[in-house]
């Protein structure tokens, strides 16, 4: 519908984070997304998926050098070696909410620390 904004759910999680995980960091980033997203190479992992089913919306993969090329509020030493960004959370949501988006805040840390989440807004279409 034009005037709606896209808003973006990127994650960052472990590979033995589950749905609930998910769940629990989206939940604390504010929820209220049309999309989920994560780097590339964990978008096809079975709790991300079931976490995306569960909630009813679709899941973007987000190339590794697209998420390079975002800034993030965040600089967490792990993500910075594993993926060249601060926060695969907060680049995903950016870089799936488009041109022009912006973090509606730092990235949530689920309760037991497997997954981060962060929203995004991009401009309105």
């Amino acid at each position: 519908m034009a005037g709606d904004a896209v808003i973006a759910a990127g994650f960052g999680f472990r590979a033995s984070a589950t749905a609930e995980s998910l769940a629990d960091a989206f939940q604390k980033a504010g929820g209220g997304a049309t999309m989920v997203a994560t780097v590339a190479e964990k978008a096809d992992q079975p709790a991300f998926i079931d976490f995306a089913d569960d909630i009813g919306i679709s899941v973007r993969a987000i190339a590794p050098e697209t998420l390079q090329t975002q800034t993030t509020r965040t600089n967490s030493a792990v993500s910075l070696k594993a993926h060249g960004v601060g926060s695969v959370a907060e680049a995903a949501a950016l870089a799936a909410a488009g041109p022009g988006a912006r973090l509606l805040g730092a990235r949530a840390v689920s309760s037991d620390g497997m997954a981060t989440c962060a929203i995004a807004k991009g401009a309105e279409a």
